[in-house]
């Protein structure tokens, strides 16, 4: 029998899932190696085992092919944060079976596929022995280990399009416009996007902000005949002594579903500020569609990345992107380490010298 791979995507879809895929089943193809990919996220690897074989031909389209031919899950039997990012242990009967599959199945190595959730499970089934590769992903550009991960760039390019489209709207009707980005614990697509696109306010996760501080703004704006603001928020910044702002009941076993602290800045600015308010929240507009150049390229280069890996046996190793070069660093030592905005950082410092207010002073 030749030597066979697995890929399985985990946790939230995003633009280039498809490009990484399509990377690793022609890379290892190259090799001689037969690829399968299991469905549904990691809960493809239990009983029933639900895969399909990723052969040269099935790569056809992928590249700029949005979300994931496998399917993927932030929920089920995997989950390993739950609220506020609190980990949890896999139960081992589960880590177990699945071990169990990937030796019935003969896989010469197992790539993961996700961001810190997905990689913390993979360090889970590394420790018991399952031969593990980690490739990260996440839309938040938020792992440490690495300085991009991908998704992010095409994310930031769907915001400042919408941050584009709505300054013309809100120039032509004198209004502010709150447009609501994702971002749980760090805010680097609302920092990235409201400086490419234009913004006035940024309220970021990082740096706690009051209203009288973005009503000022929007006066100050007013003051020089500008009589429209456009703020971007991401959906996990918070007033300062203020908390999460929740979408829902807090579900078991999952991640708290953060969303409309949009809503909620734009009703204070229509109530102190006294000026026509509307919001516009993105959500799931980030995730979808295809992946930019620069994510194909990044994904491309990650999926040949873990396939050397394996054939290395670099075992419970994650891709990383350190310019100029795509290296291997330990999954244990990757996850677990949010990378945030620094407050006093070179892009916030950028932002502020523009006239970027943060909603602080």
């Amino acid at each position: 029998m030749s030597t066979r791979i697995g890929i399985v995507t985990g946790g939230g879809d995003c633009p280039g899932l498809n490009a990484v895929i399509r990377a690793v089943g022609k890379s290892a193809s190259k090799r001689g190696w037969d690829t399968v990919g299991f469905i549904g996220g990691l809960e493809g690897l239990l009983e029933p085992v639900q895969f399909r074989l990723l052969d040269y031909k099935a790569m056809d389209g992928l590249l700029l092919r949005g979300g994931t031919i496998l399917g993927t899950s932030n929920k089920g039997r995997f989950v390993a944060k739950s609220g506020h990012g609190e980990v949890q242990k896999i139960s081992e009967d589960i880590l177990a079976a699945a071990k169990k599959n990937v030796e019935i199945l003969g896989l010469r190595g197992l790539i993961i596929v996700g961001g810190d959730g997905t990689l913390t499970i993979a360090q889970q089934l590394f420790e018991i022995g399952v031969p593990v590769v980690g490739v990260p992903k996440t839309i938040d550009n938020d792992l440490e280990a690495t300085v991009m991960t991908f998704g992010f760039d095409s994310a930031v390019d769907c915001a400042t399009d919408a941050l584009d489209r709505l300054h013309t709207t809100a120039e032509s009707h004198n209004r502010v416009i709150v447009l609501e980005v994702m971002g749980r614990y760090a805010g680097w697509i609302a920092l990235h996007a409201g400086i490419a696109g234009g913004g006035d306010v940024i309220l970021i996760p990082e740096i706690p902000f009051n209203y009288e501080s973005v009503c000022s703004k929007i006066a100050e704006r007013g003051a020089q005949g500008k009589h429209f603001t456009l703020v971007v928020v991401a959906e996990g910044a918070r007033a300062k002594g203020g908390d999460f702002v929740t979408s829902g009941p807090q579900e078991s076993n999952r991640e708290a579903r953060l969303g409309g602290i949009g809503a909620m800045v734009a009703g204070e600015i229509q109530k102190r500020a006294h000026k026509e308010t509307r919001v516009c929240v993105l959500g799931h507009l980030q995730r979808g569609g295809g992946p930019t150049t620069f994510d194909r390229l990044l994904c491309t280069v990650f999926g040949v990345k873990a396939v050397q890996l394996i054939a290395d046996e670099q075992f419970g190793y994650m891709v990383a992107s350190r310019p100029p070069e795509i290296v291997g660093v330990k999954i244990s030592e990757a996850v677990g380490r949010l990378r945030t905005v620094p407050p006093n950082g070179e892009m916030v410092h950028a932002a502020r010298s523009l006239g970027i207010s943060f909603g602080d002073s």
